[in-house]
Parts: C-alpha cells; sequence; structure tokens
C-alpha cells in the first residue's frame, strides 16, 4: 500500500490535524515540520505533494504507539527502513491495544472475514512457514473497520 494512504487514512480514523500529526512524529525522537506533513497527506498528483518514505512511514506508527500506549523505559526502537503492511498492520494493532478478537471483529465491520489462524499469519515472522502476506485490501478494510468502530 502506498504509505501516503496509510498515512492519511490513520489521520482521518484519529481525526488528527497536521500539528497532532506533528506531535505523533515527536514522539518518536523526529523533528518534521507542519508543512511537510501537510505536503504528505496531499493526493499524489498535487504539485506540493511529497512522497512518505518507508522509515518515515515507521516512525510515525513508532509515535503512534507512544502517543496511544504510552512509552515503554529505555531506549525508543529504531524505525525500520523497509515496512510492508504487515509491519503497518502490527503497529497499528499494537498501538491501538486490540487484541485477536478485536482486529478480527474490526475487519468484519470493514468487510473481509478472517480466522484466528488467518490473522495470526500476517503477525509471524516472515522466515515462519505459516507467514502470510498482508495484502493491500485487508489492510485498507482494517483501517475503514476502525474508523467505523
Amino acid at each position: 500500500m502506498i504509505n501516503n494512504d496509510v498515512l492519511r487514512m490513520v489521520r482521518d480514523l484519529l481525526e488528527y490535524d497536521d500539528a497532532t500529526m506533528t506531535d505523533v512524529f515527536a514522539l518518536a525522537e523526529h523533528t518534521i515540520d507542519v508543512d511537510t506533513v501537510h505536503a504528505m497527506l496531499l493526493t499524489n498528483g498535487d504539485q506540493n505533494y511529497q512522497k512518505c518514505d518507508d522509515e518515515l512511514l515507521a516512525t510515525f506508527l513508532n509515535g503512534l504507539i507512544n502517543k496511544l500506549r504510552g512509552k515503554k523505559e529505555g531506549a525508543l526502537p529504531l524505525a525500520e527502513t523497509h515496512i510492508n503492511n504487515n509491519g503497518v498492520f502490527m503497529k497499528l494493532r499494537i498501538a491501538l491495544n486490540l487484541q485477536a478478537e478485536q482486529v478480527l471483529e474490526t475487519l468484519a465491520l470493514g468487510g473481509v472475514e478472517l480466522s484466528k489462524h488467518e490473522l495470526s499469519a500476517f503477525f509471524r515472522k516472515p522466515n515462519n512457514k505459516h507467514y502470510r502476506d498482508c495484502n493491500d485490501a485487508t489492510l485498507v478494510a482494517f483501517l475503514r473497520g476502525a474508523a467505523l468502530r
């Protein structure tokens, strides 16, 4: 999924303004100005559109975890330089503090029915034989379902 779309959908889900988005980045110890955040939230094709790379999205999601769940003691986790849908899904699940049953309910609200085993496959390590890639439709369904929740 396009990182800018994830950023935009999370902003809409949580009803954050651009200033709050910069505060979330700050919670992951990343300084970013409001204009840059605004440019990343524009749609592709807009003259001022700015691409959000994987590391910046991972940083935002780490900051979101800190905002919604509180900071852990010790050093902050480093943002991944590459993040896929599975990583985004995992970080959102942690930030929103959802158990497996709640995630399944949220997905159902978004129009996707999964079993608990299918869901757990998304959160396994990639080298696990039961690992499964999370497709864009599943991630979008989760975000839409979360908005309806």
